[in-house]
């Protein structure tokens, strides 16, 4: 077998992500420079700070009320930011834990505690699943207090889990976070928005793995 660890992205790999919906709820909300700072990818601003744990949760509403002449509560903001975020589709889901019977899994993203919290509660809980049953280990850039494509996100995620980085198959939707890892030799797939990456694992990547 060539690969023995598959490291998920997720956002815009697991999650559908919904970037309009969500600067328009903060257009709604008074916040007119939104656009600038939201990416499918890579934030910007104060929501880099946000995903990088650099803000607390409390800063983050702060500078949201401090860019709006409208009075905005915590939970608007809040909810603004969720819309970010659409859904994971059943049959990933259950992709994941299928993989999980034959490769070791793990997850790698850039997400804020806000996003990560709410997804928790709201996409993993799948037939009576947690968060805990789809990844052996989870690495969270608001936790590391660092983002991808910096390389240090994917040191120290080899030194902590221990994996041969030939032996590792990275998922990711931003060519820039997959050209750091093959620098590390570890093999890269991008797909694209809303794909069924599905297939192409099972005709090209992964054996053992039926889809």
């Amino acid at each position: 077998m060539r690969f023995k660890n598959i490291v998920f992205d997720f956002g815009g790999v697991l999650v559908d992500l919904n970037r309009p919906r969500c600067i328009d709820h903060f257009l709604r909300l008074g916040v007119t420079d939104i656009g600038s700072m939201l990416d499918a990818c890579h934030q910007q601003g104060i929501f880099h700070c946000l995903d990088e744990g650099t803000i607390t949760t409390d800063e983050f509403h702060a500078e949201i009320r401090r860019r709006t002449a409208i009075p905005v509560t915590d939970d608007e903001i809040d909810a603004a930011w969720y819309t970010f975020l659409e859904g994971i589709p059943a049959y990933k889901l259950d992709a994941l834990l299928e993989l999980k019977e034959h490769y070791h899994v793990h997850l790698l993203s850039n997400v804020s505690d806000l996003h990560w919290q709410w997804s928790c509660k709201h996409l993993f809980s799948y037939q009576g699943h947690r968060v805990e049953d789809f990844f052996e280990r989870i690495y969270l850039s608001y936790r590391l207090k660092m983002t991808k494509p910096n390389p240090a996100v994917f040191r120290t995620m080899l030194e902590d889990s221990g994996m041969v980085p030939e032996e590792t198959l990275f998922i990711d939707d931003a060519p820039d976070n997959c050209r750091v890892a093959r620098s590390f030799d570890i093999t890269t797939y991008t797909p694209k928005a809303r794909e069924d990456w599905r297939k192409v694992l099972k005709e090209e990547l992964l054996q053992g793995f039926n889809g």
